[in-house]
């Protein structure tokens, strides 16, 4: 009786859940697995209406043999290598100096870092187009002035402005995660470590870091999903003037520009599709990979 009792209750409390995951989730995915199955073709010599057609997996065929949808993945590899260890670094070193000793007013530096993440990523993208572009810009005029000329637009500024304009955005926020973790550590480890003769700098990293492991690897995770969701900022930077950033510079602007400028569904559905595994795939890797390691040590 009293393990029924249990089951009804859990079944109530996590009933809602279940009941938004599949609105909001299963059933959004199920579409577009059945939309990127389908395929519009004009009837007749071209003159006719349109008609949807079962394809198979052939949008699947079309953007995996797409030169551009698979340079759109060479730009996330790059973006991946170049701006997640800029991230974890930066958000580790930023939470590891607001928690030392050293550090003064804490909740003016958490509040200041934190700030740049709620701005919406629209807005944060266009400001930074505009401090990007010549004859506008104040720092581009300094650089100028000071001898240094770099194009943020350029083939080889694109990326590079990118990833500032998402550092900017989430360097602060991961830093607050970074920081709750350190406050939950217990503090006679350190002072254990402080009477034994332990530095600051060894005391951060072979006894903060290693306790905070989990809050690291979870921001990891969300941080390589995150990024191969790239989107806002590109997007935003493609309309700058003399922009490298074209329609399909990443693969949600691929399945974008598919949808939404060539009316082309079920390639947009087969793309994102094919990303969502990608994501899926590298999720698991993460994880299989900082699980394995955490048991060895």
């Amino acid at each position: 009786m009293k393990h029924a009792r249990t089951t009804r209750a859990a079944a109530v409390l996590l009933g809602p859940f279940f009941v938004l995951f599949t609105l909001a989730m299963v059933l959004p995915i199920g579409y577009a697995v059945w939309l990127s199955l389908f395929t519009e073709k004009q009837s007749g010599l071209g003159f006719g209406g349109t008609e949807t057609v079962f394809s198979g997996l052939d949008n699947y065929t079309a953007a995996l043999g797409d030169r551009a949808f698979r340079e759109g993945f060479g730009v996330l590899l790059g973006y991946c290598l170049f701006y997640i260890p800029l991230l974890l670094v930066g958000a580790l070193a930023l939470a590891l100096l607001l928690d030392s000793t050293l550090a003064r007013a804490r909740r003016f530096f958490q509040l200041a870092l934190f700030l740049p993440h709620a701005v919406p990523g629209i807005i944060a993208a266009l400001i930074w187009v505009y401090l990007y572009t010549p004859q506008l810009s104040p720092v581009v005029s300094a650089m100028e002035s000071g001898g240094i000329g770099f194009d943020f637009f350029s083939p080889d500024g694109a990326l590079p402005s990118v990833v500032n304009i998402a550092l900017w955005e989430w360097l602060g926020y991961n830093m607050v995660i970074f920081y709750a973790a350190l406050q939950a550590v217990d503090r006679s480890v350190l002072e254990a470590a402080t009477v034994d003769g332990a530095g600051a700098w060894r005391i951060a990293l072979a006894i903060k870091v290693p306790l905070i492991r989990s809050s690291v690897v979870m921001v990891a995770l969300f941080t390589v999903i995150g990024s191969l969701q790239l989107f806002t900022e590109p997007l935003i930077l493609n309309k700058g003037s003399g922009s490298a950033v074209s329609s399909t510079w990443t693969p949600n602007m691929y399945a974008y520009t598919a949808a939404f400028e060539r009316n082309d569904y079920g390639l947009a559905a087969a793309a994102s599709i094919l990303l969502a595994l990608t994501a899926a795939l590298l999720s698991f890797v993460v994880t299989r990979f900082t699980g394995r390691k955490g048991k060895k040590a």
